[in-house]
């Protein structure tokens, strides 16, 4: 039999959303996906192939979130590898649900009297100022040393493969032509995202090959670290973690450091250093006899909680999917949820 932990679900994060429509159930082109041993789902068709063939290789749930995590931070996401994460892991054996907290923070030198000496009511939106420390790498190692079974360098091969150059889908083409103003603003990003400055379209069309030479070096510098450690006899553990602090405390976070001050930044070598993982105990609730998990109040998991238990005694089904009673419901009770983030723990 194989140990139960490779049919571990690993949970990424879930919203409480609903999209108005006029009949009691929307009709969708996406139909629902079943499994006998795994599924691979991520908003990337070619990052959920990343988690498939991770699968393929006998790796566990872990292991494969840890490489669609790494393949969609590579084609542009929303967050990308200086982002954050977010995860609920079900670990069957200890018969449990584990928090992971890598959300980033800001550097200390990010105090309300440098922004206002600044002429700044607010810290900006966006640019090197906005920039806290990065968290998705340390979050999918410690996730990978902690939960995972695979190697560093499995995990990451196919985020490497597509830094080395992809067909750049529509949707992130199209995306980066329309903030292209923004990303001219900042030394290192239009030779990477704008490969036809001075032209009508200055980002790549669609189905072009879309190369990021730089990330898939520091990538590679990871996959290097790990495999140091391994021919120096540490454990497969070890290891990652050895690749981990390459990442924040060693050259590439000294480069790191090095680009974000050049542009204006704040993040020091000690902020890298200083920030760490954090594996936590999630809150949870019950609704209508399910138990249900979220993150802690930094991922303003409660609120979702909070709604669930309002609408514990609502006839949601009998008010049909998506009707204006059953939109009403939601609306109103996610109002209340919200407004109690607000007044009592959005602050802590």
């Amino acid at each position: 039999m194989p140990d139960p932990f490779l049919r571990s679900l690993c949970l990424l994060l879930s919203a409480l959303c609903f999209v108005a429509a006029p009949v009691p159930a929307q009709r969708t082109a996406k139909p629902p996906l079943h499994a006998k041993h795994w599924v691979a789902i991520t908003g990337k068709p070619l990052a959920a192939t990343a988690g498939a063939l991770i699968f393929a290789r006998g790796g566990n749930a872990v292991d494969a979130s840890c490489a669609m995590l790494g393949a969609v931070s590579t084609m542009w996401d929303v967050l990308s590898w200086g982002g954050e994460t977010q995860a609920l892991i079900y670990h069957p054996l200890r018969r449990k649900v584990i928090g992971i907290n890598a959300l980033g923070v800001a550097p200390r030198g990010a105090t309300a009297e440098f922004y206002r000496s600044r002429g700044y009511r607010h810290p900006p939106e966006y640019g090197p100022l906005a920039a806290v420390t990065p968290g998705t790498p340390g979050g999918l190692m410690t996730m990978l040393a902690e939960f995972g079974t695979l190697s560093l360098a499995e995990v990451l091969a196919p985020a490497i493969q597509l830094a080395d150059g992809y067909p750049i889908e529509a949707q992130t083409a199209d995306a980066i032509e329309r903030e292209k103003e923004q990303i001219k603003q900042w030394r290192y990003s239009p030779p990477v995202y704008l490969p036809r400055r001075g032209e009508s379209r200055e980002a790549p069309e669609a189905g072009e090959i879309f190369v990021q030479r730089d990330l898939a070096v520091t990538l590679r510098k990871l996959v290097e670290a790990e495999r140091a450690a391994l021919r120096a006899g540490r454990g497969r553990k070890q290891a990652i973690y050895a690749a981990y602090a390459r990442f924040y405390r060693g050259d590439i976070a000294r480069e790191l450091v090095r680009g974000v001050r050049e542009q204006g930044g704040l993040i020091t070598v000690e902020d890298l250093a200083g920030w760490k993982v954090r594996i936590e105990e999630p809150l949870s609730t019950t609704y209508k006899g399910i138990t249900v998990f979220k993150l802690p109040i930094w991922q303003q998991g409660p609120v979702m909680l909070q709604a669930l238990n309002i609408l514990e005694n609502a006839d949601l089904v009998g008010m049909g999917y998506n009707s204006p009673e059953y939109i009403h419901a939601l609306y109103q009770a996610m109002n209340l949820a919200y407004a109690d983030r607000d007044f009592y723990y959005g602050d802590p």
